[in-house]
Parts: structure tokens; C-alpha cells; sequence
């Protein structure tokens, strides 16, 4: 399966994207703070500031993505059981006390350890999530390219189709790729690229530093298309516990 069907329906009338150094994206990533969790979307504030959402299945390294990109050791928590936490939680970024994009991190799926009738409920919340809020405007999906997409994966970019379709950017992070030779490496990413379709793939490691630039330079072009000053700040939310996200 690809995503999306027609590649040329992203790509035509693309948005021009401002010149940043990768140490300026970076810089920006590392303003992130909590700003609130959710156990359902109804106590998501409605947000009008570009969001993009971290997904993909337990294990597959999303927390320590987050952590690395933003510098800052735990940002985002690993659960010492994962699937266990079932909440959304939201991370404001912007400098000057302005936030300009908010990062979401979604539970982990696929654990085989959690009852089935919590995987359903979950993949029900992340599907509404993803199909109906408003200011969401990119995916990044973790996957680890040693197993290569999953049938929850696969579930997950049938979901979001149609709006990558309308625009909505999305990029596959091969995570744990110092876990593979560099020929390995190299076909993991062509095929990846072949299903992700018009989605963007990077390879990425922490303990190598491989694609940390890359993807922090990506993810604040996508949340500062064409203007330069569309930051806006952030409405008042109530106050919250962070709790663990999973990895």
C-alpha cells in the first residue's frame, strides 16, 4: 500500500518553505514544553497553531525520537510497560513566549500485553484524532525498519489517506537505523519511500546522530510554511500532570 494514492496531489502547488539553518531547527525544537494531556478529544484545546502528530507502534522508538529532537531527556516519557498509557499529550514550541506549533504525542499501539477491547478503543480515539482535528499538519509515523510497517501501520496511513491526499504532510522516521549495515539501510529506505508514495522517509539513529537535522529542519518548514510571522499564542488551557508516553 502507498500513501498517497497520487503522489502529484501533494507535491503540485507546494508551499515555499522559509531558509533555516538545521542549528536554528533544532534550537526551535528545544523550546518545547508540556502544555496538557488528554484521555479523550473532547479535552484537547482547540488549537489554531500548526500541530504534528508523533505516532507508531510500542517499542518503535517514538520517545526517544521526541527526546533527541528537542534535546531535553525526558520530554517525553517510556513507559516501563508499553501500551499501558492512554492519554494524548501536547507540547507547545515557539521562542519569545510565542508558540507557534504544538507537538502531539500519541500512545503507542499494537502491545500485545493490553486487553483487546482497550486496542480497539484507542484505535478508535487516534483514528478520530487524526481524521478530524482541525490544526493537524503533519504525521510522523516511527517504524522500525528491521520489522518494516506493521498491519496496525498499515490501518493507521489507510486512516490518514485522504487528508495526506489534501495536503496534510506526513514522514515516515525509520528509527534504530545504527541497527543495520549501511546496505541494509540503503533498501530499507527504497522501500519505505516506495509505500510511504508522496510521504517524505528518513532514516534516523540516536546513538549515531543520524537524521536529527534532517527531520528537525522538515517538521519546522512544515510548521512554517510561506509566512515568516504566523505565529500566534496559545488560548488558556487548564493545568495538567504530564504522564508517561510510550516509546
Amino acid at each position: 500500500m502507498t500513501i498517497p494514492s497520487s503522489p502529484a496531489q501533494v507535491t503540485q502547488d507546494s508551499p515555499k518553505y522559509l531558509a533555516i539553518t538545521p542549528q536554528e531547527a533544532l534550537g526551535w525544537l528545544h523550546t518545547a514544553k508540556f502544555l496538557t494531556t488528554a484521555p479523550q478529544l473532547h479535552f484537547l484545546p482547540p488549537l489554531s497553531v500548526p500541530e504534528i502528530a508523533f505516532v507508531g507502534r510500542s517499542n518503535a522508538g517514538k520517545s526517544t525520537c521526541i527526546n533527541i529532537l528537542t534535546q531535553q531527556k525526558q520530554l517525553a516519557f517510556a513507559s516501563k510497560k508499553p501500551g499501558r498509557t492512554q492519554h494524548i499529550n501536547l507540547f507547545s514550541l515557539g521562542k519569545q513566549g510565542v508558540t507557534d506549533a504544538v507537538l502531539a504525542d500519541l500512545p503507542g499501539y499494537g502491545y500485545a500485553a493490553v486487553p483487546k477491547q482497550d486496542k480497539i478503543r484507542w484505535q478508535q480515539v487516534m483514528a478520530n484524532y487524526l481524521v478530524t482535528r482541525e490544526n493537524l499538519k503533519a504525521i510522523v509515523l516511527m517504524c522500525d525498519p528491521r520489522h518494516g510497517l506493521t498491519e496496525l501501520d498499515e490501518v493507521l496511513l489507510d486512516v490518514v489517506r485522504p487528508r495526506v491526499e489534501e495536503g496534510l504532510k506526513f514522514l515516515v522516521v525509520l528509527t534504530k537505523a545504527d541497527k543495520l549495515t549501511r546496505s541494509e539501510q540503503t533498501k530499507a529506505l527504497s522501500i519505505m519511500k516506495l509505500q510511504a508514495g508522496g510521504g517524505e522517509v528518513r532514516l534516523f539513529s540516536a546513538p549515531k546522530r543520524q537524521g536529527i537535522e534532517e527531520v528537525a529542519t522538515l517538521l519546522w518548514q512544515w510548521a512554517h510554511p510561506q509566512t515568516p510571522d504566523s505565529a500566534a499564542t496559545l488560548p488558556t488551557v487548564p493545568p495538567a500532570t504530564p504522564l508517561d508516553a510510550n516509546t
